[in-house]
């Protein structure tokens, strides 16, 4: 402390002329308008590239979450193709293979994303002219992500599965009990299935993927573990806990799947007139 008194003592002189230059610089900046606006455009300027910097390290650091999630994406379809026999795959097959396709995938960048709130939507910057349409189901290389509702040129906007409007078919993994993929909206890392059938074998670190009962997403996509699961009010199905693999508080890229047979098996699904 008394080393402090003694540097203000020592530099008195100095230090009166800090505080009043400063005093002078505010008033002036307060009285003139064209010093104000000065300072304010300056500000903004140093303002923005601590920000623009700030964000630059953000997705540096970013990347290597990014690369992991990439390379774990490769692991897995090396996976499926060195597993193939190829040498058994007939030639005419393996055509049949790309005519058949029931599903296209599309990349695109999340430009928006909320999840704090009941009602959670993602923008994506692919739209109408990247053949972008409603109903098109949205993952990333971890999980569901949500569905398209509507779209613009060059936009889209996303339903996510962090919204009490979005149901999504899903099932257990290890057996064929279905179920709908809800949310409470108590946190952005569980999401809750429901209607499954009390007599079903659900455990605790159970995998949950997507049903494949509707035209938006194919069979098998991952969602969660099970993280608790009990019986609903009615006594006759499980609500089950499910803590999701994807971490909706951070999706920066995203694949957009059209199922090329929806219109078909929509038009199948169509009550007939008699």
């Amino acid at each position: 402390m008394q080393q402090i008194i003694n540097f203000v003592l020592r530099n008195k002189t100095f230090l009166v002329f800090l505080l009043l230059f400063g005093l002078s610089l505010f008033f002036t900046i307060q009285s003139h308008s064209y010093h104000k606006s000065k300072f304010i455009n300056s500000s903004n300027f140093v303002t923005g590239a601590v920000y623009q910097t700030a964000n630059g390290i953000g997705q540096y650091f970013n990347l290597i979450k990014e690369n992991k999630a990439l390379l774990e994406e490769n692991r897995m379809l090396k996976s499926i193709v060195h597993n193939l026999d190829v040498d058994t795959i007939r030639s005419d097959f393996k055509d049949s293979l790309k005519l058949d396709a029931h599903f296209k995938f599309r990349t695109a960048n999340v430009y928006k994303n909320s999840y704090s709130q009941s009602a959670n939507y993602l923008t994506i910057n692919k739209g109408k002219k990247d053949s972008i349409e409603v109903d098109y189901g949205v993952i990333t290389s971890q999980g569901i992500v949500g569905i398209v509702e509507n779209t613009s040129q060059n936009y889209a906007s996303v339903l996510s599965i962090l919204n009490t409007r979005s149901r999504i078919n899903a099932q257990l993994k290890k057996t064929n009990h279905i179920g709908s993929l809800v949310w409470n909206t108590e946190s952005p890392e569980f999401a809750q299935l429901i209607d499954i059938s009390k007599f079903a074998p659900v455990a605790i670190g159970d995998t949950i993927m997507t049903g494949g009962q509707s035209t938006i997403f194919p069979k098998g996509i991952l969602i969660g573990t099970v993280n608790s699961y009990n019986i609903d009010s009615g006594g006759d199905s499980y609500i089950v806990n499910v803590k999701l693999f994807n971490d909706m508080t951070n999706i920066g890229h995203v694949y957009v799947i059209e199922n090329l047979q929806a219109a078909e098996l929509k038009s199948l699904q169509k009550p007939k007139n008699d």
